[in-house]
């Protein structure tokens, strides 16, 4: 592969995305096609990302031009939970920037959506891809594929080293990086070593288009945005979390069974995840806070419900580098299944390189605000204030 680490185009492809957002779109269609929905980026980090908004633009009109070709089209076709009228739809599915405003804001980058959830749901990951590739693209311009690679191969050399060839049969690890890539050619890198060379079990990649080119496994269930849209779906604010899960179990019956448990923290969470919900659902996945007492929560609960952990998995995907996955599987081992999704900490992680924390998240749905109340106080989000506060008093959230 060429030691180039960036390539013409920044998104390939429809299918340059994560499966979560094709699994929540397919659900979107069935179920809510007609809701609105806004978005907005933020960059936590607070780095200034003004002198980049002509490239972005340009790389974001160049998306419209993408649509899934026919072998992109039977790939999906195989697999077993998408339906032919879904795929009927991304046939015919373009991006379209009547729903996108991006511009100078109070200083800052800004961009938005707002719009059909069915038509602006697919923006998000490449968008923020985008952005990520282009500051690259301006920082690091001689920058080469080694560097990446042989950062990699350290890590590679480090877990050897530190775990036990019993630890490396059983730690499972998957790339989770496309939303904060260095750029898609670092990711397609990192993927194929992992691919080939990992020494633990490399189980797959949420990354569709590097999912089908090297056929290996794509992962990914339900982000945030599905329980968030839920806040002003449901019949009530306080049911919210069932209607959400209710909605995924009648979609899905069973498939992409790991439920996201933060958006109003573990606690919240788990008052509403019965057993009825626990049964149907492979396990839950882990987005912010302590990974280990979060985990010891998920345990106590299914033993409150009488169901032996062992037969569930926690899925872990807030930061993670290869040290703290050792770190939680050792604490967690013949417990509870745990798997591992690393994002950033595999896709832009290069000597000289300071990653940014970028994200992209619904705000309003129906003309009313959603919110995000994580287990983690940064990483709490919504536009009203008044909401987070009622949100926190139906659900009975202390305050931060």
């Amino acid at each position: 592969m060429s030691e180039n680490v960036f390539a013409e185009r920044i998104v390939q492809n429809l299918l340059d995305t994560d499966l979560y957002k094709l699994s929540m779109m397919q659900a979107v269609l069935h179920n809510y096609p007609n809701v609105d929905v806004e978005w907005e980026f933020r960059c936590r980090n607070g780095e200034d990302l003004r002198p980049y908004l002509g490239e972005i633009r340009q790389h974001i009109e160049a998306m419209c031009e993408l649509s899934l070709a026919d072998d992109e089209l039977a790939f999906l076709e195989s697999i077993n939970f998408m339906k032919p009228d879904f795929l009927r739809f991304l046939g015919l599915f373009r991006f379209n920037l009547r729903y996108l405003y991006i511009g100078i804001e109070n200083d800052q980058l800004c961009i938005r959506l707002r719009g059909p959830w069915l038509h602006v749901i697919l923006f998000e990951v490449p968008l923020l891809a985008t952005v990520s590739e282009v500051r690259n693209r301006a920082r690091f311009p001689h920058m080469v594929m080694s560097q990446a690679r042989d950062q990699l191969y350290r890590k590679f050399d480090w877990l050897q080293t530190n775990a036990s060839s019993d630890e490396l049969a059983e730690l499972q690890v998957a790339d989770f990086g496309t939303r904060r890539r260095f750029s898609f050619k670092v990711q397609e890198e990192i993927v194929t070593c992992l691919h080939k060379d990992f020494p633990a079990r490399f189980v797959g990649t949420s990354n569709m288009h590097l999912a089908r080119k090297l056929d290996i496994k794509p992962l990914g269930t339900m982000a945030h945005e599905w329980v968030m849209a839920h806040q002003q779906l449901g019949p009530r604010l306080i049911d919210s979390q069932i209607a959400a899960l209710d909605c995924w179990v009648r979609e899905y019956r069973g498939l992409l069974g790991i439920a996201l448990t933060d958006t109003i923290t573990m606690d919240a969470f788990l008052t509403d995840f019965d057993l009825y919900f626990a049964k149907l659902f492979d396990g839950l996945r882990h987005d912010s806070g302590d990974p280990i007492i979060w985990a010891e929560k998920a345990i106590a609960h299914y033993q409150r419900l009488g169901i032996d952990p062992r037969t569930k998995t926690l899925v872990f995907s807030d930061g993670l580098n290869l040290p703290a996955a050792l770190s939680i599987f050792r604490a967690l081992r013949g417990r509870i299944n745990v798997s591992f999704g690393i994002g950033t900490n595999l896709t832009c992680d290069i000597p000289g390189v300071e990653p940014m924390s970028i994200v992209l998240k619904m705000t309003d749905c129906n003309g009313q605000p959603v919110a995000k109340i994580s287990d983690e106080a940064a990483k709490t989000q919504c536009r009203d204030e008044n909401f987070v506060a009622y949100m926190r008093h139906v659900f009975k959230v202390p305050s931060v």
